[in-house]
């Protein structure tokens, strides 16, 4: 393990603090714009980031972290942890925290579904409490270069507490996430997963296929006659591809009807080019939800 090394402090700052010591493993997009927010927020809080030295070096020179470690010893005294790598490296981090958390704390997650975490979750010891969290924000590419502080304005931030477990950890949490903008939802796990397969992770895997089919057959040449709006509806086409095995992997039995139910107005829509009824139908219910979007 290498030494942690300390920004120095920031300008005062009147927020009351929620927690005095904010642990966060995976300093990309989603971790490393809540550690920024966080320090604009609470200053006299002590933000920790873990992850490796290349994003440690650059989230000091960022001033996104006030404690940079390598090793999850460095959360020993945390009283908030935040795990934002990838969903499964998050449930692998849950068996590490028993011997590197040594105080009573909060854990709760970014990631993209609930379910498979929150199982494993219940093998943690009492001392902590478990509330998955989803900050629904993000842009097309991710990273800690491209983390800001004003990520989640407006934005909602689900929370999804296990049954009736860990009111005052969901209170403390929802308070957390408005003061960086966040607007908390709590939500069943199995809502969340539900939800999310459509909100997000089939327009995703949709986006991606249709950029991968188009540059397929019209290749560089024909791209580059491309009005915007391929440009706008290909959007997340640039995401990164290890995030999503993750979130396909532990939200499969969601997505897949999604995608059956994708599959199937296409399907429709193939069938009906010659008449144009299917077609004129689907575009006005879309149109309609396009509205209420």
């Amino acid at each position: 393990m290498s030494l942690p090394f300390i920004q120095p402090g920031q300008p005062p700052s009147n927020a009351p603090i929620v927690f005095e010591r904010i642990g966060i493993v995976g300093l990309g997009l989603i971790g490393g714009s809540i550690a920024i927010a966080s320090r604009q927020v609470w200053p006299k809080a002590l933000v920790i980031g873990v992850d490796n030295k290349d994003v440690l070096e650059t989230a000091m020179r960022l001033h996104a972290i006030d404690v940079a470690a390598d090793d999850l010893i460095v959360l020993a005294e945390a009283d908030l942890v935040i795990l934002a790598a990838p969903v499964r490296q998050n449930i692998e981090l849950l068996g590490a925290l028993d011997e590197n958390v040594r105080t009573a704390a909060i854990v709760t997650d970014t990631g993209s579904s609930k379910r498979a975490i929150a199982d494993a979750a219940r093998h943690l010891p009492p001392r902590f409490t478990f509330v998955g969290g989803h900050p629904f924000a993000g842009a097309a590419k991710g990273g800690l270069e491209r983390a800001r502080p004003d990520l989640f304005k407006g934005r909602p931030w689900l929370l999804t507490p296990a049954g009736d477990a860990g009111g005052a950890a969901v209170e403390k949490l929802g308070a957390f996430a408005t003061a960086l903008g966040g607007e908390p939802h709590t939500l069943t796990i199995a809502e969340h997963d539900r939800l999310l397969a459509f909100l997000s992770h089939l327009p995703q895997i949709a986006a991606s296929a249709l950029m991968h089919v188009v540059g397929s057959h019209v290749g560089a040449e024909g791209l580059a006659l491309a009005g915007r709006g391929l440009a706008d509806t290909t959007r997340l086409a640039g995401s990164p591809a290890d995030i999503w095995k993750d979130v396909a992997a532990t939200n499969a039995d969601e997505i897949g009807p999604a995608l059956d139910a994708l599959i199937s107005v296409l399907q429709r829509l193939r069938r009906d080019l010659p008449e144009g009824e299917q077609l004129t139908e689907i575009f006005a219910s879309a149109a309609r939800w396009r509205d209420s979007l």
